[in-house]
């Protein structure tokens, strides 16, 4: 009886069953890098209806795929190297009480702490670790970002929606999927900037702090102060005094912040843990919940200086975006804001909406709403600096006084002038009655001269 099967037929069928073979050979071997131990936990653990309920409450999944592990960066870790504190005599027998599944978390802390010491001092001076100590319950810990059974290389680019900041920063992450870096991602594929890119991944600050994020946006876009200063005067201050997404989000409402600043230390001032005084001072000086005026700003500037010392204190004026949601609003560049006439009017929006700002412990900011007159008084021009420009203001008082400078200077060398014309006749005048008076003295030096030589002869 002749077989059904052609020879190509036979020559497929060989060749799927060695490739198959193949890839269990490599499952085999990613296998078998793991301890026995490692297998043994997974042959348990490799069950989707393993969980266990908390005295929360709340359901811990015990689940460990054998494939994602395998997958994964931590591939060649032993379970016992992170869960250390388990007994493999007693573990499944004897119930272990936890809490929650956020103690459950803290308690694992540790673990990660022995292998990834450089990355762990850095997440210790960042703001999440900041809320923690404050006893923030939300801040995120490692394993809230980084799944130990399955994390993989930052490397790989894959979709924006599996970035782990997502969880926290809902609104904001909507946003940049949809600006000009998340659509470069989502369109492209190509790594273009992600959270961790822009605000780091580990030492993560608050945004509103120093010039982090301004200093991340010229670390990509290193030619933009050129570029800018083929249209823009003054490039260099306007961006010290202004943050990227003002003219780079254009539909974004804007503001004025006043940030507490410390001109001896070159840093923002921060509250300190426990002694609130600037919500104090500010709730003191404006009662009636309407805004700090001039007279009030100046005097809460004072008691900052006599609790530094060296009254070395001042408020560095910022005109940013009204909040984080608008500052991943990102448009293109051909779309970004060139009129100077949206700032530099009187009465423009973006001068309406002004805070006063400190660093709280955590370097989250601390606000207070100013009243926007301040902008407009000569008073407050003692005490904000780095926002002013010479003819760039609602100030009339200086733009009159400017006026009154310039035309002072131009009018120095025409006086000058018109001096020299009106008195050059008394001038050669006093010329020649000089150079008369010179050749007299000269004619009676001369005559002197030869009658003391005709004396001497005699």
């Amino acid at each position: 009886m002749k077989s059904s099967r052609t020879p190509t037929s036979l020559i497929l069928a060989g060749l799927l069953a060695f490739f198959l073979s193949f890839a269990g050979l490599a499952a085999h071997a990613a296998e078998g890098e793991m301890s026995k131990e490692s297998k043994a936990c997974l042959s348990c653990h490799d069950k989707d209806v393993m969980t266990k309920t908390l005295e929360s409450g709340e359901v811990l999944s015990l689940n460990v795929s054998t494939k994602a592990y395998t997958e994964s960066m931590h591939k060649k870790t032993d379970c016992e190297d992170c869960h250390s504190n388990l007994d493999s005599k007693t573990h499944g027998k004897v119930k272990t009480a936890i809490k929650s599944k956020r103690e459950f978390t803290l308690g694992m802390r540790e673990s990660c702490r022995d292998c990834h010491k450089k990355k762990a001092t850095e997440y210790d001076d960042s703001v999440h670790a900041a809320l923690i100590k404050a006893g923030n319950k939300k801040a995120p810990l490692c394993t809230d970002c980084h799944n130990p059974h399955t994390v993989r290389s930052s490397k790989i680019v894959g979709p924006i929606a599996e970035t782990p900041c997502a969880k926290c920063h809902e609104p904001i992450f909507k946003a940049y999927a949809k600006d000009v870096h998340g659509q470069e991602r989502i369109a492209k594929g190509i790594s273009a900037p992600l959270c961790a890119g822009c605000h780091q991944a580990h030492a993560v600050k608050a945004a509103s702090m120093g010039e982090g994020v301004k200093d991340t946006c010229l670390a990509c876009h290193k030619e933009v102060v050129k570029q800018h200063d083929e249209w823009l005067p003054n490039t260099v201050r306007h961006f010290e005094a202004i943050s990227c997404p003002v003219c780079h989000a254009p539909d974004a409402k804007r503001r004025v912040n006043l940030r507490l600043y410390d001109s001896t230390a070159k840093r923002q001032v921060t509250e300190k843990l426990g002694v609130p005084k600037f919500e104090k001072r500010t709730d003191t000086a404006d009662s009636k919940d309407m805004g700090l005026d001039e007279r009030a700003l100046w005097s809460l500037l004072k008691e900052f200086n006599q609790d530094g010392g060296d009254g070395k204190m001042l408020l560095r004026g910022r005109l940013e975006v009204s909040s984080g949601v608008e500052a991943h609003q990102l448009s293109e560049k051909s779309k970004a804001l060139k009129d100077c006439d949206t700032c530099h009017k009187q009465g423009a929006a973006a001068f309406q909406s002004v805070t006063l700002t400190i660093a709280g412990p955590d370097g989250r900011p601390v606000r207070h709403g100013v009243q926007s007159e301040v902008l407009n008084s000569l008073t407050s021009m003692q005490s904000v600096r780095g926002f002013y420009a010479i003819g760039s203001t609602r100030i009339k008082l200086l733009d009159y006084l400017l006026i009154l400078v310039v035309l002072g200077a131009a009018s120095v060398p025409l006086v000058h002038m018109t001096i020299k014309r009106l008195f050059k006749g008394v001038r050669q005048k006093l010329e020649a009655e000089r150079l008369a008076a010179a050749q007299d003295l000269g004619k009676q030096a001369s005559t002197g001269h030869r009658q003391g030589a005709d004396d001497a002869s005699k």
